[in-house]
């Protein structure tokens, strides 16, 4: 029987590999300065964009700390400020085109990842695998502000 601390080291490092591959894969692909913060970062900007304020909501961050961050993607041209239309005295983080495209590609090497998995596990057990994790993920563990809580 396996030990119990066993199970989230496994699970973290199936996380981590995934991610891991899929840096070095944005990286090959115009990406190279994208880090997996920014990637739980953009994912709460998302479509319609986000005040700062919001922002560190979604990502368990204080407003400060979501301003930092929104620099740092400013910088690296994954998303802009702009005027929000429905209130003047507010600003908007929005995407970029640049932030757009590491999301997009993001999301096909996912697919690509996973697909990989079922080669090796077969897709029958790799949808158990999903199944019974969301099982025991609580309804609310698909959260944004893991990478606070991993304390980054």
């Amino acid at each position: 029987m396996a030990e119990g601390y066993e199970l989230p080291l496994l699970l973290f490092a199936g996380f981590r590999s995934f991610i891991d591959e899929l840096h070095a894969e944005l990286a090959e692909q115009g990406h190279p300065d994208v880090r997996p913060a920014h990637g739980f970062a953009l994912q709460a900007v998302g479509r319609d964009g986000v005040t700062a304020g919001e922002l560190g909501r979604r990502l368990g961050v204080s407003k400060q700390a979501a301003g930092k961050t929104v620099e740092r993607l400013e910088r690296l041209g994954y998303v802009e400020r702009a005027d929000d239309p429905a209130d003047g005295r507010r600003k908007l983080v929005r995407l970029t085109p640049r932030g757009a495209d590491v999301l997009m590609r993001s999301a096909v090497i996912f697919d690509r990842l996973r697909e990989r998995w079922v080669e090796v596990l077969g897709e029958e057990r790799v949808g158990r695998l999903e199944a019974d994790l969301r099982a025991m993920v609580p309804v609310d563990g698909l959260r944004l502000d893991a990478a606070s809580w991993l304390g980054s």
